[in-house]
């Protein structure tokens, strides 16, 4: 039972990479959010720290 609730958990968060204009690939933990007030992009990275991007700097978010 515990097996099966931490499978529904991980299967549940998807991940994403993002294509910066630079060149850069930056894989995330969960979806990337844009702020309405700041035109941000927020993302967690794989070890779960939180970082913002500016929506012109960014290529492409791509589901993995």
């Amino acid at each position: 039972m515990v097996i099966s609730a931490v499978l529904c958990i991980s299967a549940c968060s998807s991940n994403y990479v993002i294509s910066t204009d630079d060149g850069h690939m930056i894989a995330t933990h969960g979806k990337p959010v844009k702020d309405k007030d700041t035109g941000l992009i927020s993302y967690k990275d794989t070890d779960g720290n939180t970082h913002q991007l500016k929506q012109q700097d960014v290529k492409e978010i791509v589901e993995k």
